[in-house]
């Protein structure tokens, strides 16, 4: 082996040490993964997929939720079969990327092979409200414990 072939090794070995580590985030999480929630931070603790339907204060048979609030159209609340009442989801519509922050406040749907359903408001914030169904990813958001809580 001649030494210029060395030097060209030696020459790449360093520059994969000094490069490798400039791509690598820092932190302990991206900022996917955690969300700022009037004046806290909420991190994801699981994420389920499936489709997603809409409800409103005139297909739910009434304007009080499971929780006892009161429905609102407009309102950025879903129905989850099982996820306590208070939780907090991240919803994106996998068919176009929009996203919103919402509260489990009710109990459904009904509907077999549905895991949410939302507002009618939110459902046409996140662009499915005329289609009816979406398939959507929900992301379970859960608060994360500061020195100060």
């Amino acid at each position: 082996m001649n030494l210029t072939r060395k030097f060209k090794s030696v020459a790449l070995a360093i520059a994969g040490v000094i490069l490798i580590p400039s791509c690598a985030t820092t932190g302990s999480a991206n900022s996917k993964s955690q969300t700022h929630l009037d004046g806290a931070q909420y991190a994801v603790q699981s994420v389920q997929q499936g489709k997603a339907s809409w409800y409103s204060v005139r297909t739910n048979s009434g304007t009080r939720t499971a929780s006892g609030q009161r429905l609102s159209n407009h309102g950025a609340t879903a129905a989850h079969k099982t996820l306590p009442m208070g939780t907090k989801v991240r919803v994106t519509n996998q068919s176009n990327g929009k996203s919103e922050v919402m509260t489990i406040t009710d109990r459904g749907p009904f509907t077999k092979g549905r895991i949410l359903d939302v507002t009618i408001g939110a459902a046409e914030r996140l662009g499915f409200a005329h289609r009816g169904v979406a398939t959507v990813k929900v992301e379970v958001l859960g608060k994360i414990k500061t020195d100060g809580d």
